[in-house]
């Protein structure tokens, strides 16, 4: 019989494993092997995320840069439909033997890896990178009520004299005067200048993609994120106008390339708070206060209440409907699972999860002692 097969040329060909997943599996080992040296050497992750992944992140940022929407929005809310090709797919051509079926799964975890293997050579190392308080030359350590309690007048101080120069509803949110074109513009020039002054930080324009369901994304508690994969900084535009300079900012400080919450943060305050827009600064003021305010509540409530105390009364007003805002979405269901995600991702990568993003305030601090 089989030689009766073979004769009439009838004999089903053996499925091999694509060349193009060879490649990647050969990359992968590679990427693996330099992951592995960056968490032994801030020199070598500080020399990669500068002069490599700076490059892979420039190019990936202006290849999506034309497209008006965020191409990463528009390919998570079509995984149901790729999930559903690829099932088909793997049904109707994969499926006559073991040996087809297997040989498709290794093409699926290729791409896999190529979402990893993209991961680090444009992004990840920046885990390993030498910490921005060495970098500003910082004295950063562990703080206490009352070092919370003295930054946070600072900036109350200064949120108080930024106010001045913007609008606001009446007993309400204050209102950003342009649209997330001219902020994306006005942020593009102020890390343009900051990076000038700071070399380990990479340089590029890129733009602002607001995401189209911002509304049913504020129930997963994101505010923004950058998607390495398309180089996008993805804004959620629900959020109160007052957020989104900050928000966007810390997007911008991780497309280029840094990796830390906490420092992603800090830089987004550094970049706002010397902007030439008086709303931007007071965003990064009133943001950076906030979470002052949180940290200093926990640490000790009387200080905390004399902090509020000294604030203008319109940004008293701001927090308040900032609460009345977020109270629909606070215990969410989608925040429990994408905030149990994001803690994840974030200890894999050597930071302290979620937590990492209130660390910002021991940076804060140690800046104004130095200034």
């Amino acid at each position: 019989m089989d030689n009766y097969i073979k004769t009439y040329g009838i004999e089903k060909k053996r499925k091999k494993l694509p060349t193009a997943s060879k490649i990647i599996f050969l990359i992968t080992a590679l990427t693996i092997a330099l992951h592995i040296i960056s968490y032994f050497s801030e020199a070598f992750s500080d020399f990669f995320n500068l002069r490599i992944s700076s490059i892979i992140r420039f190019i990936t940022a202006n290849i999506t840069n034309f497209i008006p929407f965020s191409l990463a929005e528009a390919l998570i809310v079509l995984i149901p439909v790729i999930a559903f090709v690829l099932i088909r797919h793997a049904v109707k051509n994969h499926s006559d033997s073991w040996g087809s079926v297997l040989t498709y799964i290794a093409s699926l975890i290729s791409v896999i890896c190529l979402f990893y293997v993209l991961f680090f050579w444009s992004f990840g190392v920046g885990y390993n990178t030498t910490s921005i308080d060495k970098n500003l030359e910082l004295d950063r350590k562990d703080v206490n009520a009352e070092e919370l309690y003295n930054t946070a007048l600072i900036l109350a101080e200064k949120s108080n004299e930024e106010a001045k120069n913007v609008a606001f509803r009446s007993m309400n949110f204050s209102i950003m005067p342009y649209d997330i074109g001219e902020l994306s513009d006005k942020l593009n020039e102020d890390y343009k200048t900051f990076s000038k002054e700071n070399k380990f930080l990479s340089n590029m324009r890129s733009n602002l993609k607001p995401v189209i369901l911002s509304r049913a994304m504020s129930y997963t508690h994101i505010t923004g994120i950058y998607s390495y994969f398309t180089g996008e900084a993805n804004l959620n535009t629900h959020f109160p106008d007052y957020t989104l300079p900050f928000t966007a900012a810390h997007e911008l400080a991780h497309q280029r390339g840094i990796a830390r919450e906490d420092e992603a943060n800090f830089i987004a305050f550094l970049v706002c708070k010397d902007s030439a827009d008086p709303y931007i600064r007071y965003g990064a003021y009133v943001n950076m206060l906030d979470y002052f305010l949180n940290a200093l509540y926990i640490a000790d409530a009387d200080l905390y209440a004399k902090v509020l105390r000294n604030l203008n009364g319109n940004i008293i007003y701001e927090l308040i409907a900032y609460s009345d805002f977020f109270d629909p979405f606070r215990d969410s269901i989608a925040s429990s699972v994408s905030g149990s995600i994001n803690d994840t991702y974030l200890k894999l990568n050597g930071t302290e999860g979620e937590k990492s993003y209130g660390m910002v305030v021991d940076l804060a601090v140690a800046y104004y002692k130095n200034h």
